[in-house]
């Protein structure tokens, strides 16, 4: 059991930095600060990750991957909320909720999904002997693709309105909600397929590996809970001490420290040959952000003290439109259930590009590209348009290859 629990241990000895200073009262100047606390998110996110996967041997079917995807980017939720709950007291904070939220959608899907797909299929090529074009999903995971499509053409009333209402938080809320019942009630069919740590937890005594993950959430939430408020705030004064923009920090920094477990766990699935289990995890993960964290957002501002609705000025305006303009283009690509390469390097290019053309003209032309792209994907796949949107809510839960190739008419 020692030797399961070591990497666990090493991780958690990682974080007693952050822990002492939080627990001391001692603040460091903001620099310092940006690494001890970053590390104790990033430990607390490992370990996490690891508590969920070994997770997955007591919870079966599609809830567990459910799960796993929303436990996986709960520290990223800690201090997104945060910002969002600081602004409503502390108004210029509201640009730091809209920044951390929007640049870990576009990590996720610009960095995240691309790079999964071109490393599974490299390693499906090498293994095959001949080139492979395109990943391909089991017709399972339409119903994740029809919540996201379903999310991402109610949050383009964001952009539009300028803000995140309160009621909209709760539908999205409500909605995510709907999700998990509808992955609780669906089969899988699939055994649990764990990695490193998690698999050497998972293979512990039943009692051992319930103690364990327990004992594990718990230490990764405290962690986290303590981590989560001083690292928000050490990035804002960071930017600020190091001459860098406060919104640009708050916005790449915070969610590659809180989403590399869930990055490095679906990379590692795509290195084994599992390119359609590390793309289904990222992709639940983006319906998790598409509701669950969007919708808490308001929710978070109004406990803060602010009013119904967290307003957007003109620059989030213009990240949420480039944010929800990419989301579109990923789910018209995967409409076939087929992610091809072309895709893939086309999402990651487009993600590069953006540091390169910063500015609001920079963030409207992309949004143009993005859109135009979409619209020409959406024409190409536009027999699973009305499958897909539909998909949350027939009751069948498993739709074989050749009744959804009837249901596309083809």
């Amino acid at each position: 059991m020692i030797r399961a629990l070591r990497p666990v241990l090493m991780l958690l000895l990682a974080a007693v930095p952050a822990i002492a200073l939080r627990l001391s009262g001692v603040h460091p100047a903001a620099p310092l600060a940006i690494v001890v606390f970053g590390l104790g998110v990033v430990a607390a996110s490992f370990v996490l990750a690891w508590a969920a996967e070994a997770a997955e041997v007591d919870i079966s079917g599609g809830l567990a991957i459910a799960l796993l995807a929303v436990i996986a980017v709960l520290p990223e939720y800690a201090v997104d909320l945060y910002f969002a709950h600081t602004a409503g007291s502390q108004p210029e904070y509201v640009a730091y909720a809209a920044a951390n939220m929007t640049g870990s959608n576009r990590l996720l899907l610009g960095l995240g999904w691309s790079s999964v797909v071109l490393i599974s299929l490299y390693v499906a090529s090498k293994r095959s002997g001949r080139t492979i074009k395109a990943l391909v999903l089991e017709s399972g995971y339409r119903r994740e693709l029809g919540f996201l499509a379903v999310a991402s053409v109610v949050a383009f009333i964001i952009p539009i309105t300028g803000q995140i209402h309160l009621l909209l938080g709760i539908a999205l809320l409500a909605f995510f909600a709907y999700y998990l019942w509808r992955a609780a009630t669906a089969d899988s069919g699939h055994e649990p397929d764990l990695i490193g740590p998690a698999a050497r937890i998972g293979a512990l005594g039943k009692v051992q590996r319930r103690i364990t993950v327990v004992a594990m959430f718990a230490a990764a939430a405290g962690i986290i809970l303590l981590s989560a408020e001083p690292f928000a705030d050490s990035l804002v004064e960071g930017g600020q001490a190091l001459g860098i923009d406060q919104f640009l920090l708050v916005q790449w920094l915070a969610p590659l420290a809180s989403e590399a477990p869930e990055f490095i766990v679906a990379i590692l699935f795509a290195w084994r040959g599992k390119g359609a289990a590390a793309l289904g995890l990222l992709i639940s993960a983006k319906v998790n952000q598409w509701t669950l964290l969007i919708g808490s957002l308001p929710i978070a501002y109004g406990i803060g003290g602010g009013p119904a609705a967290l307003p957007l000025d003109g620059r989030q305006v213009e990240e949420f439109l480039l944010t929800a303009t990419q989301t579109v283009l990923g789910l018209a690509v995967l409409l076939s259930l087929r992610f091809p390469r072309w895709a893939a390097w086309a999402l990651l290019g487009l993600f590069a590009v953006q540091f390169a053309v910063p500015g609001q003209t920079g963030r409207y032309v992309l949004s143009g590209i993005y859109l135009a792209l979409a619209i020409w994907a959406l024409s190409y796949n536009r027999q699973y348009v009305v499958q897909t949107l539909t998909s949350p809510f027939r009751r069948t839960s498993k739709v074989t290859a050749e009744q959804e190739s009837e249901l596309a008419g083809v």
